[in-house]
């Protein structure tokens, strides 16, 4: 059955325009973006069977062009503009986090992190570099690795963090595999990268590890 046949308050849009966007479902707020199915499937089976096939609507966002175009009904248009609503929403919070004190707005903190870091198929490793009154200098992504771990040079974060005036920074890097657990080796190098910072004056306010669905927090869990 067309969506167009469904009782008006249960199509996507119209619900979204009763009752907010929080009411949809994940397949249904991606319907609305697909706008349209193909032949046998509405927009609403073809998003269930996209976040099936990625696991979640994290791995949806970070395919690559090749696995997204793959999969039937969708190609460069569609990979396009999710592209440019992607980077719309990391603008809008990196220009929220650059307006106010970081502490202040930890959330937004978060969810830009989360948004440019979750579901990336490799490691990367990156910083929010800040003033004196905890505004957004810089973000930088500093290393890229492997599925597994990416090397991290201590002097080179302490050159970046000179050469943007920094006062203070917050690190974060991204567990490809999901899980956002802090490893012995991420606590050892956030403890040599605090210690070479702090020779040159420079906080390390937080260090945050993305995963598919948690992020973590090394200054909440008193890792700092």
């Amino acid at each position: 059955m067309a969506i167009t046949d469904w009782p008006e308050d249960e199509r996507p849009r119209e619900k979204l325009l009763l009752r907010g966007a929080a009411a949809l479902s994940d397949a249904e707020l991606l319907a609305i973006f697909l706008r349209t199915g193909i032949p046998g499937k509405s927009a609403v089976d073809m998003a269930r069977e996209l976040i099936n096939e990625f696991k979640s609507l994290t791995r949806l966002f970070a395919a690559s062009h090749q696995e997204f175009c793959a999969f039937p009904g969708l190609g460069d248009a569609k990979y396009a503009q999710l592209q440019a609503v992607l980077e719309m929403a990391r603008r809008a919070l990196s220009e929220e986090m650059r307006q106010t004190d970081t502490l202040n707005s930890p959330a937004a903190v978060r969810d830009y992190l989360r948004l440019a870091l979750a579901g990336k198929a490799h490691e990367v490793f990156c910083a929010v570099f800040l003033d004196s009154q905890n505004r957004v200098l810089a973000i930088e992504e500093l290393f890229q690795g492997t599925l597994n771990q990416a090397s991290v040079y201590p002097r080179e974060v302490v050159k970046r963090a000179l050469a943007h005036n920094a006062a203070a920074l917050i690190l974060a890097h991204n567990h490809p595999s999901g899980v956002a657990e802090p490893s012995q080796a991420d606590e050892n190098l956030t403890q040599a990268l605090k210690k070479a910072l702090a020779l040159v004056d420079v906080r390390v306010l937080d260090h945050f590890i993305i995963g598919c669905s948690a992020t973590i927090s090394f200054s909440e869990r008193g890792l700092l």
